[in-house]
C-alpha cells in the first residue's frame, strides 16, 4: 500500500505532524511489583488522523506496553510513572477508570494478534459487532431497531470484505484471514479515531495478510482514523506505515519516515534489524543475525542499552546519555529523522540499508539473476524420511463429514534435506504434519515415517509410537505453550532423553551431562538448566524446544511455523541454528510455514499446498523464481516488499 508521509516539524520526537491525533511525550512505565524497574523509558511519538505509524523492535523492547499505555490496559503490576498521553487533546493519564473505560471503543480501539482473545467464542460475530456499535445512533429496543442494527452489521461486515451470513457465525467456525476481519469489525464497530494494531498480521500467510493490510488502509483513509501499527515484521511496516519508531530495551532509537528509514538506517539497530530480514527473492548464506537478546528490566547499564550487542560500540557508547539528535545533513529527509547514535556523524553506511550488498538483492536484479534451467528429478524415495501417497483426510461425521482437509496427498521429504511446505491458512498444513507424526488419523493412502507404516483408518500401536517417537520430533510454534511452565529446563530435557531410552536410543554418560550437550547444541549456556520457561526470551524458549525434540536423535525433524511469531533477529539465529544442526546431524526437516521469504533461506525443496491438495513441487529456486501454478504465484504476489525496485 502506498501512502504519503505528512508535513513534520521538530517536536517531542522531531519529524511527528503538526496536527496531532495522539502525542505522547516523555512516556515512563516502570514495574510495581517486587523490586522497581523501568520498562519504557521517556518515549515520544505521535500520530495524525489518517496516518499509519509503525512501532518496531524485538520482543522486550517495551513495544506494546508503551502503546497500551494509551488506551489503559496496562498489566497488574506495571504503571506509568511520568510523561504525558493525548488523544485530540484530551489528558488520558489523568481520567479514571470510568472514564479511561469510555474512551476505549469510542475514541481509541484495540486489535490483538489472536482475534480470539478478542471474540467471546459463545457468542456470534453478528452480536459482538452489534455490541459495539454507539447505542445513541442504533438503538437496541423495538423490531425496527433490532432490524436497522441487523442491517448496520451486515454493512460493517461488507466494509471488511466479509458476507452476511457471517453475523451468525461463531469464532471458530471462521478461518483465520475471516477471523481477523470480524475482529477488525468489531473493534472498528464504534467508530474510533484512534486503532491500535498489536500484530495483527503475525499468525497470517501472505495472501490473508496482504488482504488485511490493505483492508486497515483502507478503512484509515476513508475514516481519517490514526493507526498505530505495533509489528516486529519489516516487510509489514515498511510496506504499510508512513513514519517509523524503532524501540529497543524501552528507548526510542530511531525514528522518520518509513522510506528514509528503509533506505538509510540512522542506528546501528536498526540496521541490523534490517540485514536480519529474510529475503523472498535471494538466500543469504549465511543469513545475518544479532548475537544476544534484549537486556531484561533491572540490567539495563548507562548509556546506550544495545552497545553490549554493537558491532559499532566505542566508549562513549557506554556513558552518554541517549538522546535523539538529527542525523548528518546528507542522510535522507534528515531534517524529519531523529538518531540516538551517539557515533551516526563518524559511521559509514550501515549494512541492512536498500541498495548495500547485505548478500540480497532488489527484485530486478534478482530476477534477472535466475536461470530457469530443467526441471530437477523428484525426490527418492527409497530412503526417504518422510512418504506420503495419496492421503486424504475429510473431518467430521454423518452430515457434518463435510470439510476435506487433504485430498490424495502425495509428498517425500528426502533424508538429510530440508523441505518446505506452504500455503495459506486452512490448506491442510498442519493436518499433514500431524498425520506424518501419529498424532492424527487419515483416511486413504499411505503414510511412511522412516521405519513405520502408519495405516489409514488407524492409530499406531504402543510398538509402533516408541519407533515413531525414535524417528520423528516436532517444534510446535508457541513454545511457551508445548513447555511446562513448572519444569525447569533442566527437568524438560532429562525427561526426553528418559522417553528416549525407553525406545531404544544409548544416551552417553550421565543424563546431567547429556543436558549440558544439548543445550551447548542449541547455543544456550549450562545455567539454563535451572530456568523455567518463563525466565526465558521467545528465542531461548524455542531453542528449548528444538533440544527437547534433538534429545531422540531424530532422523525427521517437523517444524510446524517455528519461527512464525520471532523477532526477525531471533529468526535469523533459529533458522541459522537449524541449517547448522542440519549439516551436523545429517536429519531430515520438513518445514511448514507461511512465510515464503524464510522458505527461501532455508529449504532444499518446497511443496505448496492449496485446498487440501499439493498444487506444486520442486526446488526452492524452481517453485519461487519460476511459479507454476495460480496459487504459488498469488502467494508471491501477496509478499510485502521492502526492496527499492530500481
Amino acid at each position: 500500500m502506498t501512502t504519503s508521509t505528512p508535513t513534520a516539524e521538530p517536536g517531542p520526537g522531531a519529524g511527528t505532524p503538526t496536527a496531532s491525533l495522539l502525542d505522547v511525550d516523555g512516556l515512563r512505565i516502570a514495574a510495581t511489583a517486587g523490586a522497581r524497574h523501568s520498562i519504557v523509558d521517556g518515549v515520544s511519538f505521535a500520530v495524525a488522523p489518517g496516518e499509519c505509524v509503525g512501532v518496531v523492535g524485538e520482543s522486550g523492547s517495551g513495544k506494546s506496553l508503551a502503546v497500551r499505555a494509551v488506551t489503559g490496559l496496562l498489566p497488574d503490576g506495571v504503571t506509568v510513572t511520568g510523561g504525558t498521553v493525548s488523544l485530540g487533546g484530551q489528558d488520558v493519564l489523568g481520567l479514571g477508570p470510568r472514564a479511561r473505560g469510555a474512551l476505549r471503543g469510542r475514541r481509541v480501539a484495540l486489535l490483538m494478534q489472536d482475534p480470539f482473545t478478542m471474540l467471546h467464542p459463545q457468542l456470534t460475530c453478528g452480536r459482538q459487532i452489534a455490541d459495539g456499535l454507539r447505542e445513541e445512533e442504533h438503538p437496541r429496543r423495538g423490531r425496527a431497531a433490532r432490524a436497522a442494527r441487523r442491517a448496520e452489521v451486515v454493512r460493517r461486515l461488507a466494509e471488511v470484505g466479509l458476507p452476511a451470513e457471517i453475523a451468525d457465525r461463531y469464532p471458530h467456525e471462521l478461518s483465520g484471514g475471516m477471523l481477523q476481519r470480524a475482529a477488525t469489525a468489531a473493534a472498528l464497530a464504534a467508530d474510533p479515531d484512534l486503532l491500535i494494531a498489536d500484530e495483527p498480521t503475525t499468525a497470517l500467510d501472505s495472501a490473508n495478510q496482504a488482504a488485511v493490510l490493505a483492508l486497515l488502509g483502507r478503512l484509515r483513509h476513508e475514516r481519517a482514523m490514526g493507526l498505530v501499527l505495533i509489528t516486529h515484521d519489516l516487510r509489514v511496516a515498511f510496506s504499510s506505515c508512513d513514519r517509523i519508531y524503532v524501540l529497543y530495551a524501552g528507548s526510542v532509537l530511531e525514528h522518520g519516515p518509513a522510506g528514509d528509514v528503509q533506505a538509510a538506517p540512522q542506528h546501528p539497530y536498526t540496521a541490523a534489524l534490517l540485514a536480519s530480514e529474510p529475503s523472498v527473492f535471494r538466500r543469504k548464506d549465511p543469513l545475518p543475525s544479532i548475537p544476544g537478546s534484549v537486556p531484561p528490566p533491572g540490567s539495563r547499564g548507562a548509556g546506550c542499552p544495545f552497545a553490549v550487542r554493537c558491532a559499532h560500540v566505542a566508549a562513549e557508547c557506554r556513558t552518554a546519555p541517549l538522546t535523539l539528535a538529527a542525523p548528518p545533513a546528507g542522510a535522507p529527509g534528515a531534517d524529519r529523522r531523529r538518531t540516538a547514535c551517539a557515533r551516526i556523524g563518524a559511521l559509514t553506511a550501515l549494512p541492512g540499508a536498500a541498495g548495500e550488498d547485505t548478500g540480497d538483492a532488489g527484485p530486478r536484479q534478482a530476477r534477472e539473476e535466475r536461470t530457469a534451467g530443467a526441471p530437477h528429478a523428484g525426490p527418492r524415495r527409497s530412503d526417504a524420511a518422510l512418504v506420503v501417497e495419496g492421503v486424504g483426510r475429510r473431518f467430521g461425521t454423518g452430515a457434518d463429514a463435510g470439510h476435506q482437509a487433504l485430498s490424495d496427498v502425495s509428498l517425500t521429504v528426502p533424508a538429510g534435506e530440508i523441505t518446505a511446505l506452504v500455503g495459506r491458512s486452512g490448506s491442510g498444513k498442519t493436518t499433514l504434519a500431524r498425520i506424518a507424526i501419529g498424532l492424527e488419523t487419515f483416511d486413504s493412502g499411505t503414510v511412511r515415517s522412516g521405519p513405520v507404516e502408519l495405516r489409514a483408518g488407524g492409530r499406531p500401536g504402543p510398538a509402533d509410537r516408541r519407533r515413531l517417537a525414535a524417528h520423528t520430533q516436532i517444534v510446535f510454534q508457541d513454545p511457551y505453550a508445548s513447555l511446562s511452565p513448572l519444569r525447569t529446563v533442566g527437568a524438560t530435557l532429562r525427561e526426553a532423553l528418559a522417553a528416549a531410552r525407553r525406545n531404544g536410543l544409548a544416551v552417553d554418560g550421565d543424563r546431567d551431562q547429556a543436558v549440558l550437550a544439548l543445550l551447548d547444541q542449541v547455543g544456550l549456556p549450562a545455567h539454563y538448566a535451572d530456568r523455567r520457561p518463563a525466565a526465558l526470551s521467545g528465542g531461548e524458549r524455542q531453542r528449548v524446544a528444538v533440544a527437547r525434540a534433538l534429545a531422540a536423535r531424530p532422523r525427521l525433524l517437523i517444524c510446524d511455523e517455528a519461527v512464525a511469531a520471532l523477532d526477525v533477529s531471533v529468526q535469523a539465529q533459529i533458522l541459522g541454528l537449524l541449517a547448522e544442526l542440519r549439516r551436523s546431524q545429517n536429519f531430515a526437516v520438513l518445514f511448514i510455514t507461511h512465510d515464503l521469504a524464510v522458505v527461501r533461506q532455508i529449504a532444499d525443496r518446497v511443496a505448496v499446498l492449496s485446498r487440501g491438495r499439493v498444487v506444486e513441487e520442486g526446488t526452492t529456486a524452481e517453485v519461487l523464481d519460476h511459479p507454476r501454478h495460480e496459487e504459488t504465484r498469488r502467494l508471491l504476489a501477496a509478499v510485502p516488499e521492502r526492496e527499492v525496485a530500481d
